[in-house]
């Protein structure tokens, strides 16, 4: 495997390794989390259109809200709970779970345990 110094650049070529195998379907779309250092991000995706379904982040006002008195965990099981009600309220119960490179533990493994616990099958 190819590293660079840069570990951005490094998940971005992990991400794009792992996008060559899964895509969204019409059917089962993808959900795609992207990760910041102070906030995350949620994306219901049909890659076949190239259309985003429904998203949800710790940038919207209902959420900013709720975030008062927690933690970037805390703000990731708020934001999974979030995409699996909109998901849901889209008509999807099943998606196909797009880590974008990011090592499944810490705020991505907690979005991804908030989905599912709000009825997300992946």
């Amino acid at each position: 495997m190819f590293k660079t110094n840069d570990r951005n650049a490094d998940r971005k070529m992990r991400h794009a390794r792992v996008r060559k195998k899964i895509s969204g379907t019409p059917e089962m779309p993808r959900l795609c989390v992207y990760r910041s250092l102070n906030n995350i991000y949620a994306q219901l995706i049909d890659d076949t259109k190239g259309v985003t379904l429904a998203s949800a982040s710790t940038q919207e006002k209902d959420v900013l809200a709720q975030l008062k008195d927690t933690d970037k965990k805390g703000a990731a099981k708020i934001v999974g709970k979030l995409i699996a009600e909109r998901a849901s309220e889209a008509g999807y119960k099943k998606v196909v779970f797009d880590r974008a490179g990011y090592v499944y533990t810490g705020r991505v493994a907690v979005l991804a345990d908030s989905a599912r616990e709000a009825g997300l099958q992946f």
